[in-house]
């Protein structure tokens, strides 16, 4: 079960999203359905369609694209790393919001953390696996 957090000032629902190198904070609200990222419109944000409905696809699951006003502020990583930290933090925000959104939101994955990461390059290779060319002669 994903701890319910609220803000103290506003009654806000928060939560954070991880993935990759992104961190994502977002507070989540009654509205008419705006999704706002760093200060700018959800659209305008993510330019690619996939990270686009990556983010979108949290509030279509549970029917709230009307209801709720969702406020993002992402740093880190690339633009797939960002949106997949919008999504998880977005799904904690609206279990803080609504307990009862949880079993859809586990269902479908949203609240599951990925756990991978970019692997580290080692000494003696060119990236992380990549080693030098092999010569034959």
């Amino acid at each position: 079960m994903v701890a319910v957090k609220t803000d103290k000032n506003n009654g806000d629902a928060l939560g954070t999203g991880r993935r990759k190198s992104s961190v994502a904070r977002v507070r989540v609200r009654a509205g008419s359905g705006t999704i706002t990222i760093n200060k700018r419109p959800f659209e305008e944000y993510f330019l690619t369609e996939h990270d686009r409905k990556c983010v979108a696809a949290v509030l279509e699951a549970v029917g709230k694209q009307e209801d709720v006003d969702v406020i993002i502020r992402v740093t880190g990583g690339g633009t797939t790393g960002q949106a997949g930290a919008c999504r998880m933090g977005m799904a904690r925000a609206l279990v803080s919001y609504d307990t009862e959104l949880f079993p859809p939101l586990r269902d479908g994955g949203f609240l599951t953390r990925d756990s991978r990461m970019k692997e580290r390059k080692k000494c003696g290779l060119h990236g992380a696996r990549r080693g030098t060319q092999f010569s034959k002669r």
